[in-house]
């Protein structure tokens, strides 16, 4: 088994994104100093800020993420890109924490949310997946109604900000007139269901350790910046008051009590805020929450980077046996 240094060599790939740029900010400023800013060709020698200096952004090249030089590293890429370079890297002797969907689904591949489930991270994982941003908020405030109550159904709407598009979304966005933003469901169709609402659902069943969860999901994009909301209809398997459920979610780890909170009110902020926690009238055992949160922050980057301090602290890199080569969920 490798071990991981205590002042690990990092690499940020996708460092010139709108998630790779947050995740540059956020280890800078909990103190990592041996970070390394890698992007596509395009972007070789430019520079991306970090903290109080400036790092020169390196090619992503397979040689280069091969080469050994790195112990962790943060992939902030697309999942062809991922699904490419991510083997690179840990043939080179990294660990790797991925942001996109190449992973996420992939049979011995744990999901992780800090402070959900980090025991799902063995010392035997050289890839570590971050879940997509909208099954991260969700999760954070299922888990301890899991816990407490147990989750008999789970329906939910959600209102998903134009950055979780990326930079493609952001400058949509900013080309809109402030009139004419309109909602809008920009995923793959097949037929029934967006790509988006199945992925939720895969994605929190496995989070959760619970792969026959009823859970139904309707997902929108809208017009905002940054900021995904969740209505989220609940049904628990034992009786469990708003207030019993208040005091579960104000215990949990990353949540915060925020009633009625909007996206634009949690912007750079580093919880998922939960709220308006009421009895649902409609169902036994029901309850209504309404969940908030910073996508390229807790939604993402902190996540992420939240993962990477649990590996530190175990003082684990993972296992020196080769990646086993992971489908294209995509084909």
């Amino acid at each position: 088994m490798l071990r991981m240094p205590e002042s690990p060599s990092i690499g940020v790939v996708g460092a010139t994104g709108a998630v790779g740029t947050v995740t540059l900010e956020l280890l800078a400023r909990r103190g990592f100093d041996n970070v390394h800013a890698l992007a596509s060709a395009r972007s070789k020698g430019k520079a991306v800020e970090f903290g109080t200096r400036d790092l020169v952004v390196e090619e992503a090249s397979p040689e280069t993420l091969a080469s050994g030089a790195l112990d962790l590293c943060f992939f902030s890429v697309g999942t062809t890109t991922s699904l490419e370079l991510v083997p690179h890297a840990v043939e080179g002797g990294a660990t790797v924490i991925d942001k996109s969907d190449a992973y996420r689904l992939a049979d011995g591949i744990p999901l992780v949310v800090a402070g959900v489930n980090d025991a799902a991270i063995g010392a035997d994982h050289r890839i570590v997946a971050n879940p997509n941003c909208s099954a991260m908020q969700l999760t954070c405030a299922l888990r301890p109604l899991e816990d407490a109550a147990g989750l008999a159904r789970v329906r939910l709407a959600t209102y998903q900000s134009m950055s979780g598009k990326g930079d493609e979304g952001i400058e949509m966005l900013r080309a809109i007139a402030p009139a004419e933003g309109d909602l809008a469901m920009d995923w793959d169709f097949d037929g029934e269901e967006f790509s988006e609402e199945s992925k939720l659902r895969a994605e929190t069943r496995k989070i959760l350790d619970l792969p026959d969860l009823p859970l139904s999901a309707t997902c929108v994009r809208v017009p905002v910046l940054v900021g995904h909301a969740q209505a989220v209809w609940v049904e628990t398997k034992t009786p469990h008051s708003p207030a019993e459920a208040r005091a579960v979610l104000a215990a949990a780890p990353h949540l915060e009590l925020s009633d009625a909170v909007m996206p634009g009110e949690v912007a750079g902020t580093d919880t998922v805020h939960v709220g308006r926690v009421r009895r649902d009238p409609t169902a036994e055992n029901g309850l209504v929450l309404w969940i908030v949160n910073d996508n390229l922050r807790k939604g993402a980057a902190l996540n992420a980077v939240q993962i990477a301090e649990t590996l530190i602290a175990r003082g684990l890199s993972g296992a020196s046996e080769p990646l086993a080569p992971v489908a294209d969920p995509l084909r």
